[in-house]
């Protein structure tokens, strides 16, 4: 979750939000770099008085300024292909977690298990136990076991939403008749937070998402004691 006055993005919580974060600075390196070029070229030109006249019509020089814009595009784009590509190769999932955007409350149904389904809501701000995050925590989170693929398939029932954990790295649209998947690992237990990310009506900002990441023991006992 984040922290007041944080700059950075959150810490990663899968592999593939650790890839992300990775390209995340690739690229602001690559900016920054750019960046005091340009500046030094800038400052360079209109503090010095030294001018050469037979740059003016250089074929090598033009040959430069159309070669290095280039490179610098294929040095971004290398890696960010590589990205793409590890986002969609995906082991099989060793569960899967069907969720459905409702206005204005998530429920989460376990196919793997019968009869494991539940709504989660928020909890209001007057009922939250100290230590609580406000607008975040809601009263049934969703479980995950640590270190096993997870297939999320979301949905909506009435309007557009958007499921987003942005610590895992996920965001997809929650539509109407229509099934978008997931694929995500957990690498660490502890709550994480996101929020619906498509504006859904009067209550958007009401219908925040909190999933719990366990290790595999204590997710079983989690099952156990709700099919009881």
């Amino acid at each position: 979750m984040s922290e007041p006055s944080q700059i950075s993005l959150n810490n990663a919580l899968s592999p593939m939000m650790e890839e992300f974060l990775y390209f995340n600075d690739y690229a602001m390196t690559m900016l920054l770099m750019i960046w005091l070029l340009v500046m030094t070229t800038l400052l360079t030109i209109s503090t010095t008085k030294l001018y050469d006249i037979s740059s003016n019509n250089a074929n090598h020089l033009e040959f430069m300024w159309t070669l290095l814009p280039i490179m610098v595009l294929m040095f971004i784009a290398l890696p960010s292909m590589r990205t793409l590509y590890l986002l969609e190769d995906q082991n099989p999932p060793h569960l899967t977690i069907k969720t459905l955007g409702h206005q204005w409350y998530w429920s989460y149904e376990y196919s793997d298990y019968e009869n494991l389904s539940f709504d989660s809501y928020m909890i209001k701000e007057q009922d939250l136990t100290n230590g609580a995050p406000r607008l975040l925590e809601v009263d049934n989170r969703m479980a995950i076991p640590m270190k096993s693929t997870v297939r999320l398939l979301v949905s909506a029932e009435d309007v557009l939403h958007s499921w987003t954990l942005p610590t895992l790295g996920i965001k997809t649209d929650a539509v109407p008749g229509r099934l978008n998947q997931l694929i995500f690992t957990t690498m660490r237990p502890g709550v994480f937070y996101g929020q619906c990310s498509e504006i859904c009506g009067t209550n958007h900002s009401f219908m925040p998402i909190t999933a719990e990441s366990m290790p595999m023991k204590q997710f079983e006992n989690w099952i156990t004691t709700l099919m009881n």
